[in-house]
């Protein structure tokens, strides 16, 4: 078999190297380009299965943005996507790698649905209720994030590890409770909350503004909003969001300037949790009224591919969840078990993949030819 080295010269090597840099223009085209390209191979998936790709698409998209009430749905599943989205992306910023955001959000709906149902009296306050099971959630969320951040600032533990075991700790718990002191009948649900522990409905003020009639978008979505600003302004505006951006950067160069990298580690984590606990809250309080042992069909591990779409940009944040939330319905729509979470992963794959390219480019180098000895 013929090689390079029989006519002379070695073979030649691929390398990858950085752009020295890309435009704003050149990363929008290639980024609709890449979406494209995922939906290209979401049809050739659809069309192997027998269905009709530009039927399916079609039926999607009117079922996730075809009229006010499929927009309503969306922003019902886009509310938990960006309560989980920031509370990561926070993390991912400083090269904390939380991967529980999913058990943290169980964690926010066990300790917001302990106050609806055990500490709340059905004739006290509905905001006043509300804020509390806001608290006690964001609590819940924070002190499960709390753990592994104090591992990593005190003893260096891998974070990666425990938090992603502290999510099957956390599902066992919710369970523990739904089937056993909290639950109704021995199924895997807890009790109705009381009416005061309902997040509003936009359909409730149909009477004030008549457009939201028959919409179910809950008043969570204002919550994740206010989190929204939270966030932004922390990042944009704080010495802490200062001290995330150096820690990310450079924790070598962090140390040196004086920053306590424990005391941060340990604030982020907090933060991040608390962020997932309202998501856990906001489902628990505004879409089933109850708590229930699936409260959660994988918003902390969507919101993983969320920011790393969204580059951990907190405004990119917002559209891309909402794009998600419409993705969900969309395969809702559908009908068929594992369709949502297949799409997301060919999303995943193909805008992960050619972000690489967007940073770095493919080389071929032909090594020089060695010279004879004399």
């Amino acid at each position: 078999m013929a090689t390079a080295a029989a006519f002379g010269r070695p073979w030649p090597r691929l390398s990858l190297e950085p752009r020295v840099r890309s435009t704003l223009a050149v990363t929008s085209l290639s980024t609709l380009f890449l979406a494209a390209l995922a939906l290209f191979f979401v049809g050739l998936v659809i069309l192997a299965a027998g269905g009709q790709p530009l039927q399916v698409f079609r039926g999607m998209f009117g079922a996730a943005f075809g009229g006010k009430w499929g927009i309503s749905d969306t922003l019902v599943k886009a509310t938990p996507l960006i309560l989980t989205t920031l509370g990561v992306s926070l993390a991912f910023r400083m090269r904390l790698w939380n991967i529980g955001a999913e058990g943290q959000l169980y964690l926010g709906a066990l300790c917001a649905t302990g106050i609806a149902l055990r500490v709340a009296a059905p004739e006290a306050s509905r905001w006043a209720v509300l804020c509390l099971m806001a608290l006690a959630g964001f609590a819940g969320g924070a002190a499960w994030g709390a753990i592994p951040g104090w591992l990593r600032a005190q003893f260096n533990v891998n974070e990666i590890i425990s938090t992603l075991m502290l999510n099957y700790v956390a599902l066992a718990l919710v369970r523990f409770f739904v089937f056993g002191p909290w639950s109704e009948r021995g199924f895997g649900i807890t009790p109705q909350f009381p009416r005061n522990a309902w997040l509003p409905r936009l359909m409730e003020y149909a009477d004030v503004w008549p457009w939201t009639r028959g919409m179910t978008a809950h008043a969570g979505l204002f919550l994740a909003l206010l989190a929204f600003a939270a966030v932004f302004a922390l990042l944009r505006f704080t010495k802490f969001g200062f001290e995330i951006a150096v820690i990310g950067d450079n924790p070598d160069a962090a140390r040196y300037a004086g920053i306590n990298l424990r005391r941060v580690t340990l604030y982020v984590m907090l933060c991040s949790g608390g962020l997932a606990g309202l998501a856990g809250m906001s489902e628990a309080s505004g879409v089933a009224h109850r708590l229930l042992d699936t409260v959660s069909p994988g918003y902390g591990f969507t919101a993983i591919i969320i920011a790393w779409l969204a580059r951990l940009n907190p405004v990119n944040a917002l559209w891309v969840s909402f794009l998600f939330g419409g993705l969900l319905v969309g395969a809702d729509e559908i009908q068929s078990a594992g369709v949502s979470q297949l799409l997301q992963g060919i999303v995943l794959f193909v805008m992960v993949s050619g972000d690489l390219l967007l940073r770095y480019r493919i080389v071929l180098r032909w090594p020089a030819r060695a010279e004879a000895p004399a």
